[in-house]
């Protein structure tokens, strides 16, 4: 995916790497599980829907490497017990 960015005054986003979609609404926007940097700091793991030119999106959760980790942790737990 080509990396994307938006400057709207003072906001700045830029995803600098896509990973992929974990699901679309009817409406055309996906939830999506990316890397993004916002406003020039340092870049997160995001997931958030992103419509589809990736210029307006909803809120979201980003997520340090550490937090995904224990995200992931958590899940598998989760999933083991199931």
């Amino acid at each position: 995916m080509a990396e994307r960015a938006r400057r709207d005054d003072d906001f700045r986003f830029e995803i600098v790497k896509h990973f992929g979609i974990l699901s679309s609404s009817p409406r055309g926007w996906n939830k999506e599980f990316n890397i993004v940097s916002w406003n020039g700091s340092s870049p997160k793991y995001d997931v958030r829907e992103w419509d589809p030119t990736h210029r307006q999106m909803t809120r979201g959760i980003t997520m340090t490497r550490e937090e995904l980790e224990q995200l992931a942790e958590l899940i598998s737990a989760e999933l083991g017990a199931a």
